[in-house]
């Protein structure tokens, strides 16, 4: 029988434009034994960090700790739904990362791994603070700009993946704002089934992450907007692309076969880092750690020796 993982959970004080919020954390190992901790970023956004709590793994194996906190707006951090779509911005969220980083006496020291937003967020963060304390990046599953994303996302409707015509009528609800009806929400799920995770049924903590999202979905609306195909909210415009050659820290790009973030989303990440690696899983989509569980672990613990 397995010893318990060691873990510890709490509450840290965030103060932004004169207000004070709360940042719910997780942390799995010890933070004082010596290793180099992992700082993970969720996706969503407004996804709160269950779905991600496989790297639980990196513990177990070689002790290293991982620090899960669910970003402001979500999970069991305060919730702002009267908050307005101009107060959610990237700036925000980097602004809680650089509070949750010394809060829990990291930040002279820690390696930072992005999904999906949570890369996005990453990215931003990196280039724009290059923080002293940060030893190795890992950008999994996110694209470097949303119109990237957007142009996937219609690359993928188009293919033989789907029936002749539904990128054509998913586009046609998005464009009447009719994206409340059965058949946009039909060809939603069928989408997240087939990019975000193929394993069926979908595991437990990702089922857990997504009725935590539909719970209190602003951040997202704010951020990201009501269409799967597109982007209507404060992200329609975002791209790292000019940023990405100030990452000067050893990054690992990851993605999938079948990932909402194709091939042509990691490329300016590939082509623009100095010192990057790029790990592409044949069997799987936006979560390889539950498609492909051995081997990513595997490529994620020797990058992070």
């Amino acid at each position: 029988m397995h010893p318990p993982i060691p873990e510890s959970t709490g509450l840290l004080p965030f103060e932004y434009q004169g207000e004070t919020f709360e940042t719910w954390y997780r942390v799995v190992g010890d933070l004082k034994a010596g290793h180099r901790p992992v700082v993970i970023l969720h996706g969503g956004p407004a996804f709160p960090s269950v779905y991600l709590h496989a790297h639980d793994e990196l513990y177990t194996s070689q002790g290293i700790p991982v620090v899960y906190y669910h970003q402001l707006g979500c999970g069991n951090s305060t919730h702002l739904p009267e908050k307005p779509k101009e107060f959610w911005t990237v700036e925000l969220f980097i602004a809680e990362l650089e509070n949750v980083l010394p809060k829990l006496n990291v930040g002279d020291d820690f390696d930072l791994l992005g999904h999906s937003w949570g890369a996005m967020l990453a990215t931003e963060y990196v280039a724009a603070r290059q923080p002293a304390g940060l030893k190795r990046l890992v950008l999994a599953n996110g694209p470097a700009s949303m119109a990237l994303y957007k142009a996937c996302a219609a690359k993928l409707m188009a293919s033989d993946r789907y029936p002749p015509g539904f990128l054509d009528a998913m586009r046609k609800h998005e464009e009447e704002l009719t994206v409340a009806s059965a058949e946009y929400q039909g060809g939603s799920y069928l989408y997240l089934q087939k990019h975000t995770c193929t394993v069926d049924p979908w595991p437990q903590e990702l089922q857990a992450a997504f009725g935590e999202l539909l719970k209190d979905p602003t951040v997202l609306r704010a951020l990201f907007g009501d269409f799967i195909l597109s982007c209507n909210g404060n992200l329609v415009g975002w791209s790292v692309e000019d940023k990405v050659a100030k990452i000067a820290y050893p990054t690992l790009v990851i993605n999938g076969s079948e990932d909402t973030a194709q091939d042509e989303c990691i490329a300016p990440f590939f082509h623009g880092i100095p010192k990057v690696r790029w790990v592409r899983y044949a069997k799987s989509s936006h979560m390889p750690w539950f498609e492909e569980r051995e081997v990513y672990f595997r490529d994620l613990r020797d990058f992070l020796k």
